[in-house]
């Protein structure tokens, strides 16, 4: 995810200060990692340097001063042209399941490797319940059930790679091994 080219996103409707960029980032992309404060203001510093962003206002509502953002012309370009690009595939996968389960074999064996992934499939059905009583729940913002459904199509790709490694464990212990 780039940072700068969401929060301009985020930004591009109405201007906005760091602390409720935040709290709306947070709210409108459910699911994902929320963003520190200090990433959003070293973010907004960044653009604001780079002509992306300029100050809007200054607002002292109960608390500190709090500078106000809105994107200038160059940030909308550079947001469009973000939006049209095509992102590619991930050329490299670095999974953790992966290298549990190899590194499993070097040190133990296939029952250690095997009883590993069962406990793993277990807590991914266990998410996959929880993010499905989510999704069908009364009144769940949509931005939440497709976060949801992303989540459990992971999960379910998760799933699915686990039994495949199941099927080959013996087969990868003997590489691993060799």
């Amino acid at each position: 995810m780039s940072t700068p080219h969401v929060l301009l996103g985020l930004l591009a409707p109405r201007a906005m200060h760091g602390y409720e960029l935040k709290l709306v980032h947070d709210e409108r992309l459910p699911g994902a990692k929320p963003l520190p404060f200090g990433q959003v203001y070293s973010t907004l510093g960044r653009l604001e340097r780079d002509g992306m962003v300029a100050e809007a206002g200054h607002d002292r509502a109960g608390g500190p001063d709090r500078t106000t953002y809105e994107v200038t012309g160059e940030g909308r370009e550079a947001l469009g042209a973000w939006l049209a690009r095509v992102e590619p595939p991930a050329p490299h996968l670095s999974n953790v399941l992966l290298a549990k389960v190899v590194i499993t074999l070097l040190v133990n064996d296939e029952t250690a490797a095997r009883r590993q992934l069962a406990a793993q499939r277990a807590a991914h059905l266990a998410r996959m319940r929880a993010l499905t009583a989510l999704k069908t729940a009364a009144r769940t913002p949509v931005a939440h059930v497709l976060a949801a459904d992303l989540a459990i199509s992971h999960l379910d790709a998760d799933l699915r790679w686990m039994q495949s490694a199941l099927e080959r464990v013996t087969e990868l212990h003997q590489e691993v091994r060799s």
